[in-house]
């Protein structure tokens, strides 16, 4: 990555970590590029509020759940390095996987072959199984958290974090909120408590049948008749499938837990067992040192790092600007031209970033948006409740040269539909802030038309 002045660059510093550009956002946590300063190392570090996880009653779900994933090694999982606490964050430092989303391939190239989906199932299964063999369970299983590392084996993301995929009810008691109920298992949504190994496979009976489909066996835009058909496992098996691979596939999707196949009775599966690679493991010693000290109640200041940054726009290294461009085409590189735009979008401006960032708020205001300002970010959140949940959208400025500044806006909640008409209005009214170099990129107008269906 170069060396770049740390606190010169207007960079935030966590412990020997320098923080970067944010990966993604949820209801809990942020992840954001990092690289540990000592070892020259990027990683990526999830970042969550402190106030939230003790606000719901997690801390000791949450201290279990980490003192566990720090113990598993496993080369289908994510690694997670060690855990920091700040007075208001906690860090939790992980392996940065730059593969992208196992689904992007499926987005660009149609249905995997069934020898390549079958290479992908067995993985995600060897990562679940292992991670169950240790009393973690994953309950939230989707395409999102199926990762690719660079040479394309697959990484299961968030296991041992379930615990902030769920809320504390008024009753007290632990009910999971559906964000997607494509990939839930029906005694999940029924929320009657259930078995968390049979509903992980549950997910992963549907993840086999997209990545040899490309489509969800249960779709509808109604949601109580979604939930009929996952009740029922109404789904059937395109005719491109093989006889086995059908069956293996009714044997997972089975409504009803107790009857449903066990991830054992998959391994022994004819279907499943060809070309099978048992996965290598290393063990290690690991220290949980860390995890108890940032739980620790008498909060010992000296265990607390803090967060130090400098009043500037971060400023984007080229190793950084190129990572955010799909390939190597720095015609893609503000505005991907792909219907992978679907949580975030960028322009290049040579405004200076204060004034990049007043132009957007006067833009967002008058369509509803309340607006947050710190340091040189955004927060717009909107007024009116959307189709899942108010629309909220980030936006950073980062500096590429000392004049030319590179603006991100991302989704952070809400609709992905909503975001892109979102964007297509307030780009209208930022003409004069973007910047096109002569000839070099299409306007971002045309990019948005040729995406839209």
């Amino acid at each position: 990555m170069g060396t770049h002045g740390g606190a010169g660059s207007g960079r935030t510093r966590v412990g020997r970590y320098e923080l970067g550009r944010t990966l993604g956002e949820g209801t809990f946590a942020k992840v954001k590029f990092a690289r540990n300063v000592e070892t020259g190392e990027n990683v990526a570090i999830k970042i969550l509020d402190k106030e939230k996880v003790l606000k719901h009653k997690m801390i000791a779900q949450i201290k279990r759940e980490i003192s566990t994933m720090k113990l598993i090694r496993h080369p289908n999982v994510i690694r997670m390095y060690e855990v920091m606490a700040s007075k208001t964050k906690i860090y939790i430092v992980m392996e940065l996987v730059t593969g992208g989303e196992l689904f992007d391939k499926i987005a660009s190239r149609g249905r995997l072959k069934e020898d390549d989906a079958r290479k992908y199932f067995q993985q995600l299964i060897n990562a679940v199984d292992y991670c169950h063999s240790r009393g973690v369970y994953h309950r939230d299983l989707k395409p999102e958290n199926l990762l690719l590392d660079a040479n394309g084996t697959l990484k299961v993301s968030d296991f041992g974090l379930s615990a902030l995929s769920k809320q504390v009810r008024e009753d007290g008691l632990l009910h999971t909120t559906c964000g997607t109920p494509n990939y839930v298992a029906p005694e999940v949504i029924n929320n009657k408590g259930y078995d968390g190994a049979k509903a992980d496979l549950w997910s992963c009976g549907v993840i086999l049948f997209v990545l040899m489909a490309g489509y969800l066996p249960f779709e509808d835009s109604n949601l109580m008749s979604l939930y009929k058909k996952i009740y029922k496992a109404d789904f059937t098996c395109p005719s491109w499938f093989s006889t086995s691979a059908k069956k293996l596939i009714k044997k997972i999707l089975d409504p009803n837990p107790s009857t449903r196949i066990t991830i054992a009775e998959v391994i022994s599966n004819e279907w499943f067992k060809k070309g099978y690679q048992p996965p290598r493991f290393e063990t290690a010693d690991v220290n949980l040192d860390d995890v108890n000290s940032i739980f620790n109640e008498t909060g010992d200041p000296a265990q607390l790092v803090v967060e130090r940054r400098e009043e500037r726009p971060a400023v984007m290294n080229a190793f950084e600007l190129i990572s955010t461009s799909q390939g190597l085409n720095l015609g893609t590189l503000f505005e991907k031209q792909t219907d992978s735009v679907k949580r975030e979008t960028r322009f290049a401006s040579r405004l200076p970033a204060k004034e990049i960032l007043s132009k957007i708020e006067a833009a967002a205001g008058p369509m509803g948006f309340n607006v947050q300002k710190r340091n040189y970010k955004l927060k717009l959140q909107g007024e009116n409740p959307g189709r899942k949940g108010q629309l909220a959208i980030a936006t950073e400025v980062f500096e590429v040269t000392p004049s030319l500044y590179m603006v991100e806006i991302r989704k952070s909640n809400g609709d992905t539909l909503e975001f892109h008409n979102f964007y297509h209005s307030i780009s209208n009214g930022l003409k004069d802030v973007m910047w096109k170099p002569e000839g070099g990129i299409p306007e971002a107008d045309e990019i948005r038309h040729r995406r839209s269906p």
